[in-house]
């Protein structure tokens, strides 16, 4: 029995997901789209019937882990330390960000472009984010002059920064630490840092 056109077309979907996926870990997500179709095995039309822009395959990948990481701030509100509860969700945000080449770029880019597909969850993901940085503000382990903007401008520089050369353990959990000691309110004294961040990251793409 033939496959109906909408099996046809969920399954040329899924097919081009999987192979995005390998592409971009191996070559960043500025691969060749071209070069995704040809090993799914279908027209480059056809890639482009499901996913117009690469913002939109981005999306299709990532959006659920974008989500996680929303979820995650949202559950981190509750924490005991706002410091720390910080620092975890930064953490996670950068592991999140490096889990492809030249992402770090198009997370900023995405944030500050209304029309891209990613805008909506990187948007959602960051004002999440920004309720744990008020709180931490409040408690007076954060500037109040600091914004989420500021923030996750960092903590793609320091994802970026992994991109480059290899990450030595603890590296990326060193370099955040160092951040948030830097935006700490005048006259507070934080307390040490976890040597990791707790918890599971949520990773784009999980």
């Amino acid at each position: 029995m033939a496959e109906s056109p909408r099996a046809d077309a969920r399954r040329n979907y899924e097919l081009i997901l999987d192979v995005a996926r390998d592409v971009f870990a191996e070559h960043g997500i500025d691969a060749s789209l071209r070069d995704i179709a040809r090993r799914a095995g279908v027209g480059i039309g056809t890639l482009y019937r499901h996913f117009p822009t690469r913002e939109a395959l981005l999306e299709a990948l990532l959006g659920r882990g974008f989500d996680g990481l929303r979820a995650r701030a949202e559950s981190l509100l509750a924490a005991p330390r706002p410091r720390d509860a910080l620092l975890t969700w930064l953490g996670e945000v950068a592991t999140g960000s490096a889990v492809y080449q030249g992402l770090p770029a198009s997370i900023l880019a995405a944030l500050e472009d209304e029309s891209s597909a990613l805008h909506g969850s990187c948007a959602a993901m960051r004002a999440a984010g920004a309720g744990l940085l008020e709180r931490a503000a409040r408690a007076g382990a954060a500037r109040g002059d600091i914004t989420i903007d500021d923030l996750l401008a960092f903590v793609t520089a320091i994802a970026w920064a992994s991109e480059q050369s290899p990450d030595p353990p603890g590296r990326t959990e060193r370099l955040l630490s160092m951040m948030i000691h830097g935006l700490a309110a005048p006259g507070a004294v934080p307390p040490p840092a976890p040597s990791r961040p707790g918890g599971q990251a949520a990773r784009p793409g999980s």
